[in-house]
């Protein structure tokens, strides 16, 4: 069923670590897919035994090649693929993105709620220029 060797693009497409091998092959010439630092081509081949390192942001994933395949897979064969090797502390990176996207936000950001909707429509509504009493004295000819 596997071959010896495979290409990145489509091990990472049937690995089903990116939807599809357009993705893949993008990911690979932007450096985001590397191997022992170095980045890699969408055409290096590699084997089983070898650790690849995908970068998703803020996240670097790391995979031990188990299998090296071109035809893609059902997701219930994935374990015999590949090994997620990723270090514990890239998903604690991850989880603190994913909290401090939500802890930041201030109140009112985005749409309006309904109060301050009609108090912006209050305050921009017909309401005079001046407010009190002014009297000026504008050059008036005699």
């Amino acid at each position: 069923m596997a071959n010896s060797e495979a290409r990145i693009d489509k091990w990472l497409w049937a690995a089903r670590i990116f939807k599809t091998r357009t993705i893949a092959a993008a990911a690979c010439k932007k450096g985001q897919v590397s191997m022992k630092g170095t980045p890699l081509k969408a055409s290096r081949t590699v084997k089983a035994g070898d650790i690849v390192e995908v970068r998703k942001p803020p996240v670097t994933y790391s995979f031990r090649i188990l299998q090296a395949i071109e035809k893609r897979v059902g997701a219930k064969l994935i374990p015999e693929i590949l090994e997620n090797v990723t270090p514990p502390e890239q998903y604690e990176l991850l989880e603190m993105s994913r909290i401090s996207g939500f802890v930041g936000r201030a109140k009112g950001t985005g749409r309006p709620t309904k109060k301050e909707r009609r108090s912006l429509e209050e305050f921009t509504s017909d309401t005079p220029v001046f407010f009190g009493d002014f009297e000026f004295d504008m050059d008036e000819e005699d």
